[in-house]
């Protein structure tokens, strides 16, 4: 594949950052994922807005143009002859010395990943999709609120643990806090319906402030679906009418089986992918029309 790094194409496997880049010493840098439909970004707007203020927070000094970046997309599609991809926009720290430095970081290096598209499940999004909650909770943000950072052993050590349970084959695993609230899934924010409102954990938790979560919440929004965030817990869950999960590459998920470590099963509402969810997944799937043109 190839990939960019501060603007120039290259190939992947000639890549190469210096080990005192402070993100590879100390896990400085941020990142975002995001992917194309019809060759167009989508909401790369709000992505970069994202990463911009995570970096002036973290003193990186980094201002990313949108047009360089949709140039940069083009052009990684068209040097490795996809309509559409996954991307991944990373910047890390840096060249610094050793040790934790006082000043800003002046000089970033960014980063743009591109890999094919995983395969579709139209049965998932048919049918639904299993969730299982994790021993493991989520740690605490490195800020008042959680940066898209480098530091992912916490997702990682989940994944690890989701691979441990055999009945949880293609589930997404959840994290509670370590109070005991509904956090977010490991590379998702969860979201659940009950009578009629949308409900999803709140910002509080220490969760991601996902993109395609506040996306959703405006397409609720503007269907009038009563929406609010808050603290919840696993019970929540289990008596929803609707369970979905959402991430800027798979869209909006489904789920309709909730595991607890110790294998027992439950069904969401009917067991079936929920009405809500299916009026929101096709409003989400109309906005990506302009795209696909």
């Amino acid at each position: 594949m190839m990939i960019s790094i501060n603007g120039s194409l290259i190939n992947e496997q000639q890549a190469v950052v210096s080990v005192y880049d402070h993100g590879f010493l100390y896990g400085v840098g941020l990142f975002e994922t995001f992917r194309t439909y019809g060759g167009k970004a989508f909401l790369l707007s709000e992505h970069v807005d994202r990463l911009t203020e995570s970096c002036r927070e973290l003193g990186i000094v980094y201002e990313p143009n949108l047009e360089r970046i949709e140039r940069l997309v083009t052009e990684l599609l068209q040097a490795n002859q996809l309509e559409d991809a996954y991307f991944r926009l990373s910047v890390s720290a840096g060249e610094e010395a050793l040790g934790l430095p006082t000043g800003d970081y002046k000089q970033p290096t960014e980063i743009m990943y591109i890999k094919s598209l995983p395969i579709r499940d139209e049965k998932t999004y048919e049918q639904g999709k299993a969730l299982q909650l994790l021993k493991l909770p989520r740690n605490t943000p490195e800020g008042l609120y959680r940066f898209k950072s480098f530091h992912y052993m916490n997702n990682i050590l989940a994944k690890r643990e989701l691979q441990q349970y055999s009945w949880a084959a293609g589930a997404e695993g959840l994290m509670m806090t370590e109070e005991g609230y509904l956090a977010e899934g490991i590379v998702s924010n969860i979201f659940f319906i009950k009578a009629g409102t949308c409900y999803t954990p709140s910002l509080d938790t220490g969760i991601l402030p996902g993109i395609t979560r506040a996306h959703v919440l405006k397409l609720a929004q503007q269907q009038l679906i009563a929406a609010q965030d808050g603290l919840y817990r696993w019970e929540d869950l289990v008596e929803a009418d609707e369970v979905f999960l959402v991430n800027s590459i798979q869209d909006i998920v489904p789920v309709t089986t909730l595991y607890t470590p110790s294998g027992q099963a439950c069904s969401v509402g009917t067991g079936q992918v929920g009405p809500i969810t299916c009026q929101l997944s096709q409003l989400y799937n109309e906005h990506l029309e302009p795209n696909r043109k």
